[in-house]
């Protein structure tokens, strides 16, 4: 009679709890993850309205400004949408939650549905009669000492059951009170999305503005897209020939009897072992190099490219320039030694560093501080970043592996 209600039993336990704790970790894995990338955009958000409150009142309709506020307007944009996959996830927490709790009032109402069946048949114990006489009315030893098992099991099964219907109990309770924190959670959430999208919507207009005005002088855009594209290729004509001088060096040097120098395949110059070690640091930092200013944002990205907002107009850069608050330090990303101090035509003040094989350079200084041929660590002060006469303070960054230019955004960390 007994194993009839233990088997039902240990089968209720292992549905109960069967996968519920790696559920549990893998949602928490979701939700601290989403709360991290909010944190982060959030962060953003702030360092956007800091540096471009510096602009309020010399602001214009520019290129410059319409890249700004774009970029502003992408950000919050992303941040409605982690509010949008906040709500999402929410939603199947709580339906997860009611799911499982009306699981566990099934598994209850089972429970103790078959712990008043035995307790009910234990009154129907052998007709009637008393514990001690159904044991002391055994026909042998033998049978005495099952039935004395027999009612061993019979209690411990009981106290198992009466403690796992109070754990069910509390778990559901619990759950109860799990599912109003969750839907209390998605209210404020709604409430913060519904925000941000008015926020949203206040950007996309003063976006709209600036594009309507610039759409009306495209002839203008075109004639300064073209100026800077002059100056461009000025600045890359001057960084090619200061790489070149310094290949010439190298090679040069490789040729004495005493040197040390070689080399290697894919290299873009003989290298002293001290002088690759760097450069191969320098490599194996990819992607974790720290900005060359410490706050900022990029405007305009690497290589050639559509405008996002601007119809007919099309970008094009051999690095990245980068929004900050004026008078901003500049740092160096990286160990190395200055090669280069000169000025350009609209780039301004200009250092060139040396990481090996390596080159970055930074333009749209006002003041330099450092010299020629000085060895510098990673975020050593090289200068102040130069305003513009609209308040617009950048720095134009660029990163170069011998006489080829490269992708900066691949090189710095993540923002």
């Amino acid at each position: 009679m007994l194993r009839k209600y233990l088997i039902p039993f240990t089968l209720l336990i292992g549905l109960l709890f069967f996968s519920a704790p790696e559920l549990a970790a893998q949602t928490k894995r979701t939700r601290e993850q989403l709360e991290k990338e909010k944190a982060d955009v959030q962060a953003r958000l702030l360092e956007f309205d800091k540096i471009l409150k510096q602009t309020t009142a010399t602001k214009k309709n520019t290129i410059g400004e319409l890249n700004a506020v774009t970029r502003q307007f992408q950000t919050q944009n992303k941040l409605v949408n982690t509010l949008d996959r906040e709500v999402k996830l929410i939603n199947q927490e709580i339906k997860e939650t009611e799911t499982k709790i009306t699981s566990l009032e099934s598994q209850l109402k089972e429970l103790k549905a078959e712990y008043g069946r035995m307790i009910y048949n234990a009154s129907k114990l052998n007709r009637g009669l008393s514990i001690v006489s159904f044991v002391f009315s055994s026909a042998n030893f033998n049978q005495l000492y099952s039935r004395l098992m027999y009612l061993k099991q019979y209690t411990d099964s009981r106290k198992q059951q009466a403690a796992q219907i109070e754990k069910l109990s509390n778990q559901l309770a619990e759950e109860r009170v799990l599912l109003d924190q969750k839907k209390a959670d998605k209210e404020k959430v709604l409430v913060e999305e519904q925000q941000e999208r008015a926020q949203l919507d206040k950007m996309k207009r003063e976006q709209q503005g600036i594009v309507n005005t610039l759409s009306s002088k495209e002839r203008d855009i075109q004639k300064q897209i073209a100026a800077t594209k002059k100056q461009q290729d000025q600045l890359n004509k001057m960084i090619k020939q200061v790489i070149e001088d310094e290949i010439r060096r190298a090679e040069a040097a490789a040729k004495k009897d005493n040197s040390t120098a070689t080399k290697s395949s894919g290299s873009s110059m003989p290298m002293t072992p001290e002088v690759a070690a760097l450069s191969n640091s320098f490599a194996g930092n990819k992607g974790r190099l720290p900005w060359p200013v410490e706050t900022g944002f990029v405007t305009q990205g690497y290589g050639t490219y559509p405008h996002p907002t601007l119809k007919g107009i099309t970008m094009e850069s051999d690095g990245v320039d980068i929004r900050t608050q004026p008078n901003s330090n500049v740092r160096a990303v990286f160990d190395g030694t200055v090669t280069k101090i000169t000025t350009m035509p609209g780039f301004g003040g200009t250092v060139i560093i040396k990481h090996g094989e390596y080159y970055t350079m930074y333009s749209k200084l006002k003041t330099i501080t450092v010299k020629s041929g000085q060895t510098i660590s990673a975020k050593d002060v090289i200068g102040q970043v130069a305003t513009g006469a609209n308040g617009e303070a950048e720095v134009h960054f660029q990163t170069w592996k011998g006489l080829t230019v490269m992708n900066p955004s691949t090189w710095l960390s993540s923002k």
